[in-house]
């Protein structure tokens, strides 16, 4: 009888079958019996902590040694409990290289925390705009859609980060921003591409996702293309280990700084508001 190699791959391929349904039995059972919330009842705060670091990272060489073969993401919440998601690690980047358009009256759409961080000593007034009223770092409160109320021509700057996918019209949105930019203002604004739809506070009004191609499109015709650039983060190993919920921490550089177009995790715009002639 022949030995024929093929028989040893089959085998291998029976053994990682077996393996991976295993591994994917014993998450089941771990989470019907909840061993994340025994081991906070039992185990000291400090080891806890360490206990839950080593857990991740077992799950992620598990993900990777099985081809990512797993329904189920490491993290439900972007990363967020474990370090810098790898979206904000694009929408960061975007706003430090741009920082100097940060001058003047500034306006954020949410909160003010990147007009802080990335702003220049020449702002001037900044503003946060937001939907709800009872937010109390909120200075403008409507519907970016539909605001006639807030004055055309008002702001030097806007940062508007991951905001245009939970509004239906993002259309009137972008003519908003449009509007009360000041003529030669800056508008720097990101969206995301490829990404999980987050159920939380905002899971209802999750709308939309955008390509590279409809960011063009839906600036180009408010801003004009000549005033519009859009940069993309992301490649497709960035995407699927974003979609797993790796964080910025546990990616390479290298990797997070390969760009292909294709698989944009990220769309960032900066948009110019044409001056008077």
């Amino acid at each position: 009888m022949e030995f024929d190699p093929r028989n040893l791959f089959s085998g291998l391929d029976i053994t990682l079958i077996t393996f991976r349904n295993l591994c994917t039995r014993a998450g089941k059972l771990l989470m019907k019996i909840n061993v994340r919330a025994f081991a906070q009842k039992v185990l000291p705060s400090r080891f806890y902590l360490f206990a839950r670091k080593v857990w991740f990272q077992l799950r992620i060489l598990g993900m990777r040694l099985l081809g990512l073969r797993s329904l189920s993401p490491i993290s439900e919440d972007f990363g967020e409990d474990r370090g810098l998601p790898i979206d904000r690690y694009y929408i960061e980047k975007f706003l430090g290289i741009h920082s100097t358009d940060i001058t003047g009256r500034v306006l954020e759409i949410g909160e003010d925390l990147y007009t802080k961080r990335f702003g220049t000593c020449e702002v001037t007034k900044s503003d946060v705009f937001h939907v709800h009223a009872n937010n109390p770092m909120a200075t403008i409160v409507g519907d970016l859609a539909d605001a006639p109320h807030v004055p055309s021509n008002s702001f030097d700057a806007i940062i508007c980060t991951q905001t245009l996918h939970l509004i239906y019209d993002f259309q009137a949105a972008v003519d908003t921003l449009h509007r009360l930019l000041k003529p030669g203002g800056v508008l720097l604004c990101t969206m995301p591409g490829l990404t999980m739809v987050h159920g939380g506070e905002w899971g209802s009004t999750w709308y939309w996702s955008f390509t590279d191609l409809s960011a063009k499109k839906l600036f180009g015709d408010c801003f004009g293309e000549e005033n519009v650039k859009v940069d993309v983060g992301g490649n497709v190993f960035v995407a699927t280990e974003f979609l797993y919920g790796r964080v910025t921490k546990e990616m390479r550089k290298s990797e997070l700084d390969t760009v292909d177009r294709r698989y944009p995790v990220i769309l960032a715009i900066r948009a110019r508001k044409a001056a008077l002639k």
